[in-house]
C-alpha cells in the first residue's frame, strides 16, 4: 500500500501471483466501502462534513522491486497500475469500478453492472463494471456484503 497524492494504492497478488488476488481486491474493497458509509453515516447523523471514496481494481502484470539509495520503498509499476489508477478515477463515489480484465476473474462471485466501454484519461476506452455486492445465493443472509460457506467452498475450489 501506498499513497499518490490524496489517494491510496493497494496491490494484491503481490509478491507472488495466485488465483484468488482479484477475488480478495473486490472483497477489501466491499469491506473498505461498508466502512466508509458507517463513518458517512455517523458524520451526517452529528451534521459534519464527510469524505467520499472511489475505489477501482485491474487485474494484470506488473512490475515490482525497491527503490531508492538511501531511503528504500517497495514499489509497482507497468500498464496494469496505470489502469488501476484509471478504474478509481473514471469511477464514481461510494461504488466500486472494476475493468474488464477484473470482472472475468471474480464474475462467478459477484453481481456487477456493466458499464460499458468508458473513456480513460490515455488508455482510450475501457471495458468497465460497478460491483454491486456478492452474488445473494454466496452472501450471509443475502446481505450482500459478508461471504457464506457456499463462497468460500467456490473459493476454494
Amino acid at each position: 500500500m501506498k499513497t499518490i497524492g490524496d489517494s491510496y494504492m493497494c496491490a494484491g497478488g503481490v509478491p507472488k501471483k495466485n488465483s484468488t488476488h482479484a477475488i480478495d481486491s473486490v472483497l477489501a474493497g466491499l469491506e473498505i466501502q461498508q466502512f466508509i458509509n458507517f463513518l458517512q453515516s455517523m458524520k451526517k447523523k452529528n451534521g459534519e462534513s464527510f469524505w467520499e471514496l472511489r475505489l477501482g481494481i485491474h487485474s494484470g502484470p506488473l512490475v515490482a522491486g525497491v527503490i531508492g539509495e538511501k531511503k528504500f520503498a517497495y514499489d509497482v509499476w507497468g500498464d496494469t497500475v496505470n489502469t488501476a489508477s484509471r478504474m478509481e478515477s473514471s469511477g464514481k463515489s461510494g461504488k466500486i469500478n472494476i475493468s474488464g480484465a477484473t470482472y472475468q476473474l471474480v464474475k462467478r462471485f459477484f453481481d456487477c453492472e456493466h458499464r460499458g466501454r468508458i473513456n480513460a484519461k490515455n488508455k482510450g476506452k475501457v471495458e468497465m463494471y460497478f460491483v454491486n455486492g456478492i452474488k445473494p445465493k454466496l452472501s450471509l443472509n443475502q446481505d450482500r456484503k459478508t461471504p457464506n460457506d457456499l463462497f468460500w467452498k467456490k473459493y476454494s475450489s
